[in-house]
């Protein structure tokens, strides 16, 4: 069965264009030209992954993607006309994987929907990893702390657990990057520091002074086993 992306474009062209470019690469299109209809059909079609335009009459992109991610963590590639770094990081906080600056070449949007969704089929792995409060279950994509659930998108999740399968160990941005993002990824390492910020919010104590998941200054992250 193919996988089904929704498109949610308020340019016609923009959004058929686009569109008929992911048909030809064998994806189911859902298209909706603004964030009330894309809701609608997200919970009707259930998609494998939505395409969003940040700019979008009524319901914009940035709160589409939060309603989104109150019930789903299925992965979201923004789409932006603005290059600012703070529209940016609004876009990636409020629950994106990915972003894509307008124009973009349709064939890097395709080769990012590709890892995406590649990285998000792949089985999980069996291990638990346990740090401190904060339990990993691989197998059931789950993690804990303190015995409780915590709702964590695939990206995060998978961002924790490589850091936590090697504890103590300091993992560049690159390396993030690679390893979770995947080694074909075209974008820039600040998602790996907004990722982080978003992690630290769900499972640390006190997000503001983290203990679980620490910044060692000029090389990267890593998740601490030292109480």
């Amino acid at each position: 069965m193919a996988e089904r992306i929704l498109l949610v474009e308020d340019d016609r062209r923009v959004r058929r264009a686009t569109a008929l470019a992911l048909a030809d690469e064998g994806y189911e299109v859902l298209e909706a030209p603004d964030g009330e209809a894309g809701l609608s059909m997200i919970a009707e079609h259930r998609p494998d992954l939505i395409v969003l335009d940040v700019m979008l009459p009524g319901l914009d992109g940035f709160e589409l993607a939060r309603e989104i991610r109150r019930s789903s963590d299925v992965p979201i590639i923004f789409l932006t006309a603005k290059t600012d770094t703070v529209d940016v990081v609004v876009g990636l906080e409020s629950g994106g994987d990915d972003y894509l600056t307008k124009p973009f070449a349709v064939r890097e949007l395709i080769a990012r929907v590709r890892a995406l969704l590649r990285r998000f089929r792949a089985e999980p792995r069996a291990a638990r990893v346990r740090i401190g409060d904060v339990e990993i279950d691989g197998a059931g994509g789950v993690v804990r702390k303190a015995g409780q659930q915590v709702a964590l998108t695939k990206t995060e999740f998978k961002l924790l657990r490589t850091l936590a399968e090697r504890p103590n160990q300091v993992h560049s941005r690159e390396a993030l990057l690679e390893n979770v993002w995947g080694y074909d990824y075209l974008g820039d390492s600040r998602i790996v520091d907004v990722h982080i910020r978003r992690l630290r919010a769900k499972i640390e104590t006190n997000a503001s002074n983290p203990t679980l998941v620490q910044t060692v200054r000029g090389l990267g992250y890593k998740v601490s086993t030292e109480p």
